[in-house]
């Protein structure tokens, strides 16, 4: 049995992604958060706010905020993003293309499930913070990266398992990012209490 996704080369593979071609499948409408990855403009940013947004609203409607129920949701949505990011990423023939922000929208997720309920400039720093060390990359956040980029071959079609591996590694460095923000959030935190 052959294990390859497909026999194409990476040039056939390379597309260029937009809305009509998103709608094709379900999983791409989740890899580009709904839409948000399209932008043209900073695509994890609007991910982020796309998250922040659906985050609010459905706990407006549905309280999740401390529920064990959420953490479960967040982890299966980590386990499946690693399908669908992976996918998305070899059907696009890149290694971590930026409009995959299904990575971004889980991490801050897992960002807001834990600080919430929280005021207004948290949520504000919480987004900075995630924003940054997202894009800068700082440290560990970075080497996860890298080695996750470095250690990838694109010129042949990938099997199931390193499909599943490449979207692991999209999304295990915004979680890492996401677990940075937490971190900081926690020292403001306990630095404030005791300058109180």
């Amino acid at each position: 049995m052959n294990n390859t996704v497909n026999n194409t080369t990476t040039q056939e593979l390379a597309i260029k992604p937009n809305f009509k071609w998103m709608l094709g499948d379900m999983n791409r409408v989740l890899a580009f958060g709904f839409g948000s990855g399209l932008s043209a403009m900073a695509p994890g940013t609007a991910g982020t706010l796309w998250a922040w947004a659906i985050y609010l609203i459905a706990d407006y409607i549905f309280p999740l905020s401390g529920t064990p129920a959420l953490l479960w949701a967040l982890a299966a949505g980590f386990i499946w993003g690693c399908r669908i990011c992976g996918f998305a990423s070899e059907e696009l023939g890149k290694r971590d293309f930026g409009g995959i922000v299904w990575d971004e929208m889980i991490a801050f997720w897992v960002i807001l499930a834990l600080i919430m309920p929280s005021n207004l400039w948290i949520q504000i720093l919480a987004f900075a913070l995630f924003r940054f060390f997202d894009a800068v990359k700082p440290g560990p956040i970075g080497w996860i990266d890298r080695h996750f980029k470095n250690k990838e071959k694109l010129d042949e079609p990938s099997t199931q398992l390193q499909i599943w591996w490449r979207g692991f590694g999209i999304m295990i460095d915004d979680l890492a990012a996401a677990l940075s923000t937490l971190l900081v959030i926690a020292l403001i935190q306990i630095i404030a209490i005791y300058m109180a």
